[in-house]
């Protein structure tokens, strides 16, 4: 399975670097990675990755500003793309079928083919203008799946929130993992309330 990645200038970029960790390791699964330059600084600023260490989890990484890339066409055949995470600007362009960037290419190659686009959208509060795109993007048939965290799973550290998130991106491909438990329905409370 061939999937593309992409990671955007947005905060969060620990959800693109865990994902491309999670799937580095899971059997006959691809990666062809893009980073844009303001997630190559975001990198630096929010995690202790080194720019070439994200791009060795990849199998395949290409310039942002190379349209002419592989991914840029449809008829490299993958099973989709996820950008984590996704800025609204990015959200914005693909919304808007503006394909200036590489990442932004891909994104409307993915919708276009038909092929399944997560957008882990990461911007809060939302304005009228960002629900606007969102929603844009959504009826041109993205998947958004923002990091919202959960707590049914009793998170114990900041690593079972990111995992949460990432688990459920790739539930959206079919993907198995063992980043977060299958939600098994409700049990009775541990002690009664007085």
């Amino acid at each position: 399975m061939r999937l593309v990645v992409g990671i955007s200038g947005s905060s969060g970029a620990i959800y693109g670097i865990r994902l491309l960790e999670v799937l580095r390791g899971a059997p006959d699964v691809e990666t062809h990675l893009i980073i844009s330059a303001a997630a190559k600084r975001t990198i630096l600023e929010e995690t202790d990755y080194s720019l070439k260490d994200v791009e060795a989890l990849a199998t395949q990484v290409y310039d942002n500003r190379d349209i002419g890339a592989a991914v840029a066409s449809g008829s490299f055949q993958t099973a989709g793309m996820i950008i984590a995470p996704c800025s609204i600007k990015t959200v914005s362009a693909m919304a808007n079928c503006y394909a200036e960037t590489l990442i932004c290419r891909a994104g409307d190659v993915t919708l276009k083919e038909g092929r399944t686009l997560v957008v882990v959208a990461r911007e809060t509060p939302l304005h009228l203008g960002h629900l606007r795109q969102l929603l844009a993007l959504a009826e041109l048939g993205a998947v958004i799946l923002p990091p919202m965290p959960a707590f049914y799973n009793r998170p114990k550290t900041l690593d079972d929130i990111i995992n949460h998130t990432v688990g459920r991106i790739l539930d959206r491909f079919g993907i198995p993992h063992r980043l977060t438990r299958e939600w098994t329905g409700t049990h009775p409370p541990r002690h009664q309330p007085s």
